[in-house]
């Protein structure tokens, strides 16, 4: 079973490349020549939530990082990398930090239970908890704390990769880079703008703010 599996993956390879050289016969001789793709997504590992399809965006249309939650860490230096890649070489005009409602990673972060290695990961997940305990604790309800939860950990993330410096170098250059928030519903298969958007660090706090001169 696990073999005609495998091997499925690449008869279903042959026949999507079959397919877009029936669209159009140079589609990947142009794919070959360069991306210049205008968004990067920071977005959850989950098979479920496929960067490119739920946005309806073609291959060199989209950048892509995803690791457990979407998180944004300093020291991670897989994530930072491909940050730097994207605004630097790139030149991204978007970034979009797009989570998941029914997320597993931030799950586990609102309980106790010992899992491995990815505990050490989920407790970023649990620092968010504990700067917003006061509105997630007032919610009675667990799967609408769940889902605020979801919600709060992208609008956390959102602000974190506004105190990159990479970012902040961006902008004070005069780069023109946005900054969104999104969730996407595995159920729905709608997206939620969070409306949390930044395009300058006017509203971080001066402690934050980094000074290039």
């Amino acid at each position: 079973m696990e073999k005609a599996f495998y091997n499925q993956l690449i008869e279903n390879n042959k026949e999507w490349v079959a397919s877009k050289l029936e669209m159009d016969p140079q589609y990947f001789e142009k794919l070959a020549k360069g991306q210049q793709p205008p968004l990067l997504w920071i977005g959850c590992a989950d098979s479920r939530v496929p960067a490119n399809e739920i946005i309806g965006a073609q291959p060199g249309e989209v950048f892509v990082h995803r690791n457990i939650a979407n998180m944004v860490v300093h020291s991670d230096m897989n994530m930072l990398s491909v940050l730097d890649y994207a605004v630097n070489v790139l030149k991204v005009r978007h970034i979009i930090v797009c989570s998941h409602y029914s997320c597993g990673g931030i799950q586990a972060a609102m309980t106790n239970q010992h899992i491995g290695l990815i505990d050490n990961w989920i407790r970023h997940i649990k620092d968010v908890y504990r700067h917003n305990k006061n509105e997630l604790d007032s919610i009675g309800d667990q799967q609408e704390r769940f889902d605020r939860f979801v919600e709060l950990n992208v609008v956390e993330q959102v602000y974190d990769l506004t105190k990159t410096s990479i970012v902040q170098a961006a902008w004070d250059k005069g780069q023109n880079l946005t900054i969104h928030g999104w969730v996407y519903g595995i159920d729905s298969g709608l997206i939620k703008d969070l409306d949390v958007n930044f395009s300058s660090d006017d509203e971080l706090g001066d402690v934050y703010r980094l000074s290039f001169e």
